[in-house]
């Protein structure tokens, strides 16, 4: 199912400004919710690995900048609280849809 589907299973949830305009976005990426939830996974275990590499240099003595660690490490935090707070949504989303079906 389509994010833009699921957006219309949904009324009132943004004006229709900004609905015209996801749809218009999501039309051009033709991509599903899967692929970018994908993606999405990709770029969060991506942003982790950097926050460990950037603190193995920090601790290994080759980067002496705590700033740049600390910047590695809250965009992993960040991204990954993200990524859980869409599954839970997901999964708040799925209970709801089995049990209108029931």
């Amino acid at each position: 199912m389509k994010v833009n589907q699921i957006l219309t299973l949904l009324p009132n949830v943004q004006d229709k400004t900004t609905n015209k305009a996801i749809d218009k976005a999501l039309q051009n990426t033709n991509e599903s919710f899967g692929d970018l939830l994908n993606k999405t996974i990709n770029d969060v275990n991506s942003l982790q690995s950097e926050a460990g590499k950037a603190m193995e240099k920090m601790v290994s003595g080759e980067s002496s900048d705590l700033h740049e660690v600390m910047i590695a490490v809250e965009k992993a935090r960040t991204s990954f609280d993200l990524l859980m707070e869409i599954r839970n949504k997901t999964m708040d989303m799925y209970r709801e849809v089995m049990r209108m079906s029931v």
